[in-house]
């Protein structure tokens, strides 16, 4: 139990004091919210220490009483360096709470709300473009930091509700191979994180092809630290050093953890106002993808997770989940990389592997695989595939020559200096890991 339930004498969504089960039974009928139902408690149990009154007391003065005592509350509370959004919240609780309890027409609470301007912040923050966000994921240090930052952006997921996401979430989509997997949102995330499914409110996103491809590494690698995927384990899990690998595969990743991981992995990417990167600043990215790609409002609206204003919400037909991954899959997340055509990619990859020390003969069997198809992306598939049959051979007949021991050996190399760092960022290249005295392991 809570400090501020055992305050209020709270149990679930009732309390033994009167007034604090009226107010409480007020946004169980309204929001039924564990995460309102918190605030709303801090927030009284702040009024009442306040005043070293009883919520019961407080309801007992009249309107002169209860308004100076409120206005003089939140006036300690902006003289804290509170935001001004903060206390009007508060300001905006506790009037609600005397109106459940009899404050009512002419005994309405009398009490002045801090001026807040209509774009007021107090922490500022920075919306990254897409190209730093790549950058970004690319810096990121880990296989599942990368793939945290490609599918928070792409997905346009709020903080608690993305940390809430189950693999069983996600298997289905995942088994179905399709190219954009739905990421759905439900009430029942509530019991991994209470400030989950906001307002209740169920939907569904989608994660781009390049943060699906991330998260099936991750998963790869997942599977080899944790032996297994089960449905009831979250799908970003804690990699804390405190806990065991089997209780970090049970924990979801922390609030804190991944705003740590969100404005470190801007400031490796070299991001001018990294220090005000915020997970919500990717949504706010995402909001402006979808705007780009000039969706319709109305599907814009839903992807967010928003409530569509008047009868427009109850007329929308969330059924129709392959239309709306058609028109998701236009969206272009990072019109940067997506920019070179197919041939400029196909020369940077044959320039890539002679960079990488490549035979002759490997990289003849390269432009020819190239040569036979239009995308880059089925030439890849194809590489793979002969690379994979090649090992498989090898490892049948026990051979290992030193030719393919090279050519595994060049794929990685190491990188001195932030500036030489930086260059190869931009190029494309993956940093794997940082080093000592400034030194960075890349690989292609």
């Amino acid at each position: 139990m809570r400090t501020w339930e055992q305050f209020l004498q709270v149990e679930g969504w009732s309390s033994e004091y009167k007034s604090v089960d009226v107010f409480l039974r007020h946004y169980s009928r309204k929001v039924r919210s564990e995460k309102t139902r918190e605030n709303i408690g801090y927030v009284l149990k702040g009024l009442c220490v306040f005043a070293n009154s009883t919520p019961d007391e407080l309801v007992s003065q009249n309107k002169g009483q209860a308004s100076k005592l409120v206005q003089e509350y939140i006036d300690s509370l902006a003289s804290k360096n509170y935001s001004t959004r903060y206390v009007n919240v508060c300001l905006a609780f506790l009037k609600t709470f005397y109106n459940v309890n009899g404050f009512k027409g002419s005994r309405t609470l009398e009490v002045e709300r801090h001026y807040q301007p209509s774009r007021y912040r107090k922490r500022p923050e920075y919306i990254p473009s897409s190209s730093e966000i790549w950058d970004m994921a690319t810096a990121a240090g880990s296989k599942r930091n990368r793939a945290t930052i490609l599918a928070v952006y792409t997905s346009g997921l709020r903080n608690s509700t993305f940390r809430a996401i189950l693999y069983g979430d996600i298997k289905e989509e995942l088994n179905s191979q399709k190219e954009i997997l739905k990421f759905l949102v439900y009430p029942e995330m509530k019991k991994v994180d209470e400030a989950a499914c906001k307002g209740n409110i169920p939907y569904y996103t989608f994660i781009s092809k390049e943060a699906i491809e991330a998260l099936k590494e991750y998963l790869v690698e997942k599977v080899q630290v944790e032996g297994s995927l089960e449905d009831d384990k979250p799908l970003f899990s804690s990699d804390s050093h405190s806990i065991s690998v089997e209780q970090k595969s049970k924990t979801p990743i922390m609030k804190k953890t991944l705003e740590a991981m969100i404005k470190t992995a801007a400031r490796k990417a070299r991001v001018a106002k990294w220090k005000d990167v915020y997970p919500h600043c990717l949504r706010k990215a995402f909001e402006s993808a979808l705007r780009n790609a000039r969706l319709d409002p109305k599907d814009q609206e839903f992807l967010m997770g928003h409530i569509l204003p008047g009868t427009q919400d109850v007329y929308y037909d969330k059924t129709k989940v392959e239309d709306l991954r058609r028109k998701y899959a236009t969206v272009s997340f990072f019109p940067e990389k997506n920019g070179l055509n197919e041939d400029s990619r196909k020369r940077q990859i044959i320039d890539m592997a002679k960079v990488f020390g490549f035979s002759e003969d490997k990289i003849k069997k390269m432009e020819d695989v190239l040569a036979k198809h239009r995308s880059v992306d089925e030439s890849i598939q194809e590489i793979r595939r002969l690379k994979e049959d090649s090992d498989k051979t090898a490892e049948e007949s026990g051979e290992s020559t030193a030719a393919s021991n090279h050519d595994k050996s060049q794929r990685y190399f190491i990188v001195k200096g932030d500036d030489d760092m930086v260059r190869r960022l931009n190029d494309g290249w993956k940093l794997v890991q940082s080093l000592n005295d400034e030194k960075y392991l890349f690989r292609q």
